[in-house]
């Protein structure tokens, strides 16, 4: 299964192209599944489908799927807070279940939503060929792509803590024998314990989604205009993939014409110019707005990620 992110400032048309590459690539007879994590969400008005946090079949290739980022925070929270109550029963003692209930509005809830929703979309996609992912706006999308080796490197740090305090409830185990304050067998064997179970399945949860986003299994489209307005913020996107070690295979230079030929010249050279492997730049010309199919452009595309 193959993945193609693609990114852009608001309003420079990577929706629209998302669509039309899911599109030409399923008539081409690919298995697509063309969703959106945008919150700001345009991927069902494209394809004239009203679409939701489910699958929905628009043609024999091709599903569509609109992610819900709320739907995904709260599944996010139920999920982890089930296993602190279920592994740190006594937090009923000290009232702390209700602080659970206000989590979804920490900072970077959304994020890991989003990253959970990324990782969970990956693992179970395998019935497709190629998976086509419109982003959320810039910052979000970095942030979201940054977290699997941020994720890794924490998970990592709190299992080996688990590991000291697992190491330090078999020493208490060996002195006095199996000891709980509510009577209880306390877990101080890895395999046993449901803390470092957890711990374990998102490290490897994490990794693996890392290993996709860096392999040859993943590309990414940058999308852009033929003006000064987009310039700035395509550079941020540039200089942080390249942070992030993920490169850009492909570039669109989008609603061009021929009156602005100056301008996209000059906005190539800043944007390419200087960067080591910069990618192939394509100019998809602009056309006049239909309301339906909109997704039907005349540019091929499917010739362009190598798939």
């Amino acid at each position: 299964m193959k993945t193609i992110f693609f990114t852009g400032k608001g309003g420079v048309g990577k929706s629209t192209l998302s669509a039309a590459a899911a599109w030409q690539l399923a008539e081409s007879g690919k298995r697509v599944l063309a969703i959106s994590f945008d919150p700001a969400h345009n991927l069902g008005d494209i394809f004239g489908r009203t679409l939701g946090h489910k699958v929905t079949r628009f043609s024999a290739n091709l599903d569509l799927r609109e992610t819900d980022l709320d739907e995904a925070a709260a599944e996010y929270i139920r999920r982890n807070t089930s296993i602190l109550t279920e592994v740190y029963s006594y937090t009923k003692a000290f009232n702390l279940d209700r602080y659970f209930k206000v989590l979804r509005h920490s900072p970077g809830v959304e994020e890991y939503a989003a990253l959970t929703a990324l990782e969970d979309l990956l693992r179970t996609s395998d019935d497709y060929d190629v998976v086509v992912i419109d982003t959320p706006p810039t910052g979000l999308t970095l942030r979201i792509l940054a977290l699997p080796r941020i994720s890794i490197t924490w998970v990592d740090r709190l299992r080996r803590i688990r590991r000291d305090i697992l190491d330090k409830r078999h020493t208490v185990h060996s002195i006095t024998g199996t000891f709980s304050e509510e009577g209880q067998k306390l877990a101080y064997e890895e395999k046993d314990d449901r803390v470092m179970q957890k711990l374990t399945e998102l490290f490897d949860r994490y990794v693996a989604v890392a290993r996709h986003l860096e392999s040859d299994a993943n590309r990414v489209a940058v999308v852009f205009n033929p003006d000064y307005l987009s310039l700035r913020e395509s550079q941020r996107i540039l200089d942080g993939l390249s942070d992030l070690n993920l490169g850009v295979n492909v570039a669109f230079n989008n609603k061009y014409t021929q009156g602005l030929s100056e301008i996209a010249d000059s906005m190539e050279r800043e944007l390419f110019d200087g960067r080591d492997a910069p990618p192939p730049v394509h100019r998809i010309p602009w056309e006049p707005y239909r309301r339906e199919k909109s997704y039907e452009i005349s540019y091929d595309l499917t010739q362009l990620f190598a798939l």
